[in-house]
Formats: C-alpha cells, structure tokens, sequence
C-alpha cells in the first residue's frame, strides 16, 4: 500500500479491500470512497500479548485500523513526513514518529542495548527515547513525522555515520548504533561546542535524519 506525498506536510494512501494500514489516531485530514477509521486498543500488529509488551516498553502509541476502499490523506501537528519504502528490511523507530504504515509489516519492540551494548541503553537515556523503540518489517510503507526535511544517509561498513541524537529520526538494514562521546575538560566546565555525544551507526543501511535537533 504505497504512499504519495502531496506537500512536505501530508501524505496520501489508497485503500484497498482486503488490506488495512495503520495511522497515528486522529492523523485523518481528509478522504475520498467508503473508508473507515476504529480506534486500535492493541496499538497496531500482533494481538493482545504484543500490546502488552509495547505499553511495558513505553512504545504504545494511540493507533487507528485504516480500512475499506478509497483514498485517504493525512497529515499531524504540521509536522513534516518522510515515506520509507522496506523491500525486507525492518526499520527502527520510535512510535510516536509513526503517521501510518502497511498493515502487512511485522510491528515489534527492540530493547536498545541488543544493538549498542551498556552504550545504547546509555543513548535511550541520554535522548530521552527509553530503552526500547519499535520495529517495522517485511514489504511495506512507513510515513514517519520529524522536524524539519529529512535526508536519508547511506551507512557502508567502511564509512559509519555519526548523528545527534536530537536530529536522529530512525534507521534501517543491518546497523549497529551506540552512543559515543567526545567529553573533555572544557566541556565539563562549560566551554565545549555543545557537540559532546553523537549516536555512532555503523554496519549497512541508511539512517534518516531530521533539518532540527528538536523532538516531537
């Protein structure tokens, strides 16, 4: 179920029968055809055990089941949307960045230090994101949220890219990510460039990020 962006802001997705998608609750701007919008108590896929286990992670984010047949737009907060395309892979991100997503794709948590060690859970806390965040994957559309253009950054095994974690939006394919840090005297007395850690991605696929180092 692909997504068309009709502006920077708001995203366009045809419904069809038989498939359902998912979108943050109250994301709906706009319709066309028999389209129906029920909220999801389970928070997306999975069933009521994976529900759980995304409220005990603290990635629960108030969904809607998108269904019927027709075309719908949507759009939240005037945040700006970005549309990833996963041919198998499996993105990850924080839930509340989800606008909509293909029903088809397999919704999960990840614990962060399964990718990063003590330094990843470090980063969760550094960035305010927890120790968990959510996955996507299989073949389907992601419409995420962020501050600002997003640009999408190619990660090889021979060049890792270094983020702020404030300007960090989600990455996909075989990554490893950790929080590393540059801290130094003058930064521990005030006079550093304000650039003291940086979410190190290393291994191959691509990392998104944000035109802000402002949170939703």
């Amino acid at each position: 179920m692909p997504f068309t962006l009709l502006n920077s802001r708001m995203v366009q997705a045809d419904v069809v029968p038989g498939q359902r998608m998912f979108s943050q609750r109250g994301a709906m701007l706009a319709y066309r055809g028999q389209v129906s919008f029920t909220p999801n108590i389970q928070g997306g896929q999975g069933g009521i055990g994976s529900m759980i286990g995304r409220r005990i992670a603290g990635e629960a984010t108030p969904l809607m089941t998108v269904e019927g047949s027709g075309t719908v737009m949507f759009g939240h907060g005037g945040h700006h949307v970005h549309v990833v395309d996963l041919t198998g892979e499996t993105l990850y991100v924080e839930a509340d960045r989800l606008l909509a997503f293909d029903g088809t794709l397999q919704q999960g948590t990840m614990f962060m230090g399964s990718q990063g060690g003590v330094m990843g859970m470090v980063r969760g806390q550094v960035t305010g994101q927890g120790l968990f965040t959510t996955t996507l994957k299989g073949h389907g559309s992601v419409a995420v949220m962020a501050h600002g253009g997003v640009i999408e950054v190619p990660i090889t095994p021979q060049r890792p890219v270094h983020v702020d974690p404030q300007a960090y939006v989600a990455h996909r394919g075989e990554v490893r990510n950790k929080l590393s840090t540059a801290l130094g005297w003058r930064d521990m007395v005030g006079r550093g460039s304000g650039e003291a850690f940086q979410l190190e991605l290393s291994g191959q696929g691509t990392v998104y990020v944000q035109a802000s180092e402002e949170k939703l």
